[in-house]
């Protein structure tokens, strides 16, 4: 695919959805983590579900450190893997607290040594909280990358490394969001819907689905 098209890609994304967001509710910058942490292998809609009960009144370190790990394992045992992303949260909440000031760090390096948090969900944090022009690719993206030939690669880090070289400057910050939604409502797994796609007709996919 060439920068024109890609170029022209990104605009109609933008013209499309100006100001796209994380469909996970927050706060906070640390809410956002836990969010994100808790959406492994589940769904923004039952993350949000569960984080609705327990965000008001124990969204914050020291809330979910008093809660700890039985409490906060009773509200999120509807989202898949609960028992260890409550683990992992009460601990990353004790390293917040004692080597961060209880704040969330700006850094990758030290986002990635909190427990259960990887370069995805890093990512996710540096560019939704702190407006950092990152590329978190999740399952969605690397289909979208792939199947579209915007970013085409072999596995996670090759299609983001692609995407942080490709995506036009002026269309980084929001490039994430907007293929995770193209992803996951129109560039489906199973059976895209080719015909209600803004970008089909600069699409390099060969198997389009007919309308």
């Amino acid at each position: 695919m060439n920068a024109a098209k890609r170029q022209e890609i990104f605009a109609r994304l933008q013209a499309a959805n100006p100001h796209p967001t994380t469909e996970l509710e927050y706060d906070t910058p640390f809410q956002l983590l836990i969010a994100v942490l808790l959406s492994a292998q589940a769904t923004d809609k039952s993350v949000n579900i569960a984080t609705r009960k327990f965000f008001p009144e124990h969204g914050t370190p020291q809330g979910l450190l008093a809660l700890g790990e039985e409490g906060l394992a009773d509200y999120i045992k509807t989202i898949g893997l609960y028992r260890t992303k409550a683990k992992n949260t009460i601990a990353t909440c004790k390293i917040l607290l004692e080597q961060h000031g209880g704040e969330v760090p700006r850094t990758r390096e030290a986002l990635e040594a909190l427990p259960g948090v990887g370069r995805k969900t890093a990512n996710v944090v540096l560019n939704t909280a702190f407006g950092q022009p990152t590329m978190a690719v999740d399952t969605h993206i690397f289909r979208v990358s792939n199947r579209t030939g915007i970013a085409p690669g072999k596995n996670v880090l090759e299609v983001e490394r692609k995407l942080e070289k490709f995506v036009p400057r002026e269309y980084m910050q929001d490039a994430h969001h907007w293929l995770i939604l193209l992803g996951r409502y129109v560039c489906v797994a199973r059976k895209p819907k080719c015909p209600q796609c803004g970008i089909s007709d600069l699409c390099e996919f060969k198997q389009k689905t007919p309308a």
